[in-house]
């Protein structure tokens, strides 16, 4: 789907420590088998490692989002509102796992179901979050509906967005805190109209962070306390981070809970923002900003801090259209990798790979290509590589392999 520009003493205490760690690490094992079964081999160079990737699923209609689940399952969400199930022994199951469509809006290229995460106990209640335009008029909506029981979908949290079909964000993931995270772009069309990205006092352009294991008054939905407006004035408590135009796709790294942000921009440049969970708060800049140069300077304030992004590649008069955020590859089949960020762009597939170094700052290079139209980038229980692809309607197992570097070096630092 294109997104563009018109886009954490006593033998007891330490039990009880154990019992809430497992409770709170995400639903995918990536934090559990993927993770604790890593190599300590060291990264290599980023210029010595290439994507190469294997087609393992084709037929579906328009894949939007991808998630693993705990017994090897792939979820693959579909525009139209169904959600297909890909195993790699058994391939792509004939019969969706949960069908969605009688209420999603996909009257707009962007609008349909968005986005969806497996709940921490999935194993145990098998439910599901998910992100989607609702009828009839495009309503941002986040909701739980048990796998295969669409009559029982729980609406959490919604979002007016009427105007236009795009910008619509649409990620939901859950952190290594046990919160649940939601991406809201910033209402459509261009030039943030609604000037959302700098309003504390809208939903739109934020990544929220609710508490959805408990209920808080009349909403079925908590909101932390250590959220960082909770006590500004006009502001949503809901709000986690601020500043964005449309987050399409973020992700969290299962080690340190830090977040990954894939912003997709104007028409000037693409970001991806890394923020840490000390960064609460954080505003990321639009639309005083695209990534680092100033967009529009009567939405910049004196005295406010912007964080910039950790990479960011020009979209202008390029093959490039619209970032597809990734996540940080924390698999075992290839060591040398671990530790990396990767990402893609919808029009010019370009693999972006992106990692701390640990001097500080971030080292970057450009290691290949996705397949055509990658919609989202994801890992299975075992925090290996998949991607979609939109309109061919593929799903490909990803890997790395080791290359000679080129001779121009093509790696950045920042």
């Amino acid at each position: 789907m294109s997104r563009r520009r018109c886009r954490p003493a006593t033998m007891l205490a330490g039990l009880v420590v154990l019992a809430l760690s497992a409770f709170l690490l995400p639903p995918a094992s990536v934090a559990g088998t993927a993770v604790a079964g890593a190599s300590r081999t060291s990264a290599v160079p980023l210029a010595e490692l290439t994507v190469v990737s294997e087609q393992v699923a084709s037929g579906l209609r328009r894949p939007i989002a991808l998630t693993g689940l705990p017994d090897g399952r792939m979820l693959i969400a579909e525009k139209n509102g169904t959600v297909r199930a890909y195993h790699p022994d058994t391939g792509l199951a004939a019969e969706p796992v949960l069908d969605l469509t009688a209420r999603i809006d996909t009257s707009d290229n962007e609008r349909g179901l968005l986005g969806i995460t497996p709940a921490p106990n999935f194993a145990r209640t098998g439910i599901l979050y998910i992100a989607y335009t609702s009828l009839p008029a495009g309503a941002l909506t986040l909701a739980r509906v048990p796998i295969g029981a669409p009559d029982r979908v729980q609406v959490l949290l919604t979002q007016e967005h009427a105007e236009y079909g795009n910008h619509n964000g649409g990620q939901v993931a859950f952190g290594r805190d046990g919160y649940l995270y939601w991406s809201l772009g910033d209402g459509g069309h261009a030039n943030d109209p609604f000037k959302a990205g700098q309003d504390l006092g809208t939903l739109l352009g934020k990544i929220v962070r609710i508490d959805v294991n408990r209920a808080c008054g009349a909403k079925p939905y908590c909101v932390p306390s250590d959220n960082p407006f909770v006590r500004t004035r006009g502001a949503r408590p809901e709000i986690w981070l601020y500043g964005l135009r449309n987050p399409w796709r973020f992700s969290v790294d299962p080690v340190d809970g830090s977040l990954w942000i894939g912003d997709v921009g104007q028409g000037l440049v693409e970001e991806i923002n890394h923020i840490r969970p000390w960064q609460r708060g954080a505003n990321l800049g639009w639309s005083c900003r695209e990534g680092t140069p100033v967009f529009d300077p009567e939405q910049c304030r004196s005295g406010v801090r912007y964080t910039d992004p950790v990479f960011e590649y020009e979209h202008f008069l390029t093959e490039n259209c619209s970032v597809t955020g990734g996540v940080v590859y924390r698999g075992s089949a290839t060591p040398e990798a671990w530790g990396t960020y990767v990402a893609s762009d919808y029009c010019s597939t370009l693999a972006f790979a992106v990692r701390p170094k640990p001097t500080g700052g971030y080292e970057s290079a450009t290691i290949g290509n996705f397949p055509t139209q990658p919609t989202a980038i994801d890992v299975d229980v075992h925090g290996e590589l998949y991607v979609l692809s939109d309109l061919p309607g593929w799903l490909s197992r990803v890997r790395f392999e080791r290359v000679q570097p080129a001779p121009d070096g093509a790696t950045a630092n920042r």
